[in-house]
């Protein structure tokens, strides 16, 4: 019997002078959970276009781009640093008048909606995490080393620009695979597009340079943890080059009851693992729903 796909809206909302294009499933149900999508580097709303057609006839999924990302619309002059986009962020959840979901954080997703949790814990019904770091052990030596570069460092833009060529972007996609042609081209090179858009590149590499604000908050954001206990489900390709299977572990220290799935792949699990993922999160959402309310 085939299921058809979610229906899904493509929209915009001004927030703070950034015209943010999100993607909405909808759902069946107008009391449906909802889905916070935060997505990461160097991708856009678009990677979770497979998840929301599963998904989205029974939940609102919401995946929004961050500004220097896919369609949203930054104004020149922008700052791009995390702590702006999680203003943005915040400003988003705030114009489509969310006031409760379960969040889903993948790679810059996760500093991005850690530095919301932290501001507003009461939104908070739950967490996905998926190759979303916020732990020591969870960098891997080439982030390490990627990470603790500054404008200052001599060759510093080099290396950050070299991860912005289509190469750099298919490698992200495909590095600790099993069978790259489990991936499909169309995300590293519509991730790609948006790259080679004017300015992106001057976005990314601020990014990148604002990075150590991330690891810095490491230690409060285990404590936001531990303080409120969310229900969590971790989802997490083990050979992710930049972040690898010891940070997803991590987070059993200060979530002993999160439960915790390891998948044979890299960075991004749902290219390869949707058919396993997706029936975790359904399962997951419907748990909190019932739970948490």
């Amino acid at each position: 019997m085939l299921t058809s796909p979610a229906r899904t809206a493509h929209r915009h909302i001004d927030v703070d002078g950034v015209r943010v294009f999100y993607r909405e499933s909808l759902p069946e149900r107008a009391d449906a959970p909802v889905l916070l999508l935060l997505h990461g580097f160097p991708s856009g709303s678009h990677q979770f276009r497979r998840l929301i057609d599963v998904l989205g006839t029974h939940y609102r999924l919401i995946a929004p781009d961050h500004p220097g990302f896919g369609h949203t619309e930054a104004p020149d002059g922008f700052t791009y640093s995390f702590d702006r986009l999680a203003d943005i962020t915040e400003g988003f959840v705030r114009g489509l008048g969310l006031d409760r979901f379960v969040m889903y954080v993948f790679d810059y997703g996760a500093p991005i909606g850690f530095r919301v949790a932290e501001r507003h814990p009461e939104w908070i019904a739950g967490l996905v995490v998926q190759n979303g770091n916020a732990y020591e052990e969870g960098l891997s030596d080439t982030a390490r080393g990627l990470l603790s570069l500054s404008p200052d460092t001599p060759g510093a833009e080099d290396a950050v620009r070299g991860l912005l060529t289509l190469d750099g972007t298919r490698g992200q996609y495909e590095t600790g695979v099993t069978d790259p042609e489990l991936v499909a081209p169309d995300g590293w090179t519509l991730d790609q597009h948006f790259l080679d858009l004017p300015g992106r590149k001057e976005a990314q590499l601020a990014l990148t340079f604002d990075y150590h604000s991330n690891i810095e908050r490491y230690d409060s954001w285990q404590a936001w943890l531990r303080e409120h206990t969310p229900p969590t489900l971790i989802t997490w390709g083990s050979h992710d080059p930049f972040f690898p299977e010891p940070g997803a572990r991590a987070y059993l220290r200060d979530l002993p009851d999160a439960e915790l799935h390891l998948f044979d792949t890299g960075h991004f699990a749902l290219e390869t693992h949707l058919p396993e993922i997706a029936p975790l999160i359904a399962d997951f959402l419907d748990r909190v729903a019932k739970e948490h309310g």
